[in-house]
């Protein structure tokens, strides 16, 4: 059983770098299971042999504070070789349907990594759509070092984001639920109806449409 407090290991950028692979990008998305706002990825290259004291504080994004995130994807992408994020909105998530979504955002952060990487380490799913060796791995935000580096990277960009669409679209408490289905978000439904940015295709939006 997967102890949820656990700290992400090296395991997986051992055994590849054993082989000579040396460019890893761990890679994982936010917001699959919001009713607003777009789904976002990042893809993260870290260095191997990198000694910092904010090391043994990276976790899932999900286990951190939004303070202590903040810090570290500072740290992060600092110290990265290179990082990408990738966005998809909730108009091609209602076209395409969340899993597709997901997967071209991870696309478009992979993309956007330069250099680019010679093997990934994914949360959970696998990529057709990019040609280079890569490894699906499940919990992998909790287990994997450089998925959990993605994982915070790609938190803390989604939540500025929805700090800025909560200033454009008030009402839902968006800057605090950051798009998830809260009881002041349904409220906020409930009372306006959906906005722009809500995923229609999802429910309760499409009780309010």
């Amino acid at each position: 059983m997967l102890n949820i407090y656990q700290r992400p290991s090296f395991a997986e950028e051992k055994t590849l770098l054993a082989r000579g692979i040396r460019l890893i990008a761990g890679v994982d998305e936010v917001g699959r299971g919001s009713i607003a706002g777009p789904v976002v990825a990042a893809a993260v290259i870290m260095p191997d042999g990198l000694k910092a004291p904010w090391l043994a504080e990276v976790r899932d994004s999900k286990q951190l504070r939004p303070a202590k995130r903040g810090i570290l994807a500072s740290h992060i992408k600092r110290a990265a070789i290179s990082f990408g994020v990738g966005v998809v909105n909730q108009k091609l998530i209602d076209t395409m349907g969340i899993v597709e979504a997901s997967k071209l955002a991870m696309k478009l952060a992979i993309n956007r990594l330069s250099p680019g990487p010679e093997y990934l380490l994914i949360d959970y799913v696998y990529l057709p759509a990019v040609k280079l060796p890569q490894k699906g791995i499940t919990d992998g935000d909790c287990k994997c070092f450089s998925i959990a580096c993605a994982s915070i990277v790609a938190k803390v960009a989604r939540d500025e984001m929805m700090m800025r669409l909560d200033r454009l679209f008030s009402g839902y408490r968006l800057a605090e639920n950051k798009g998830y289905c809260t009881e002041e978000h349904l409220a906020g439904l409930s009372r306006l109806g959906p906005s722009p940015i809500h995923r229609r295709t999802f429910q309760p939006v499409r009780w309010y449409l």
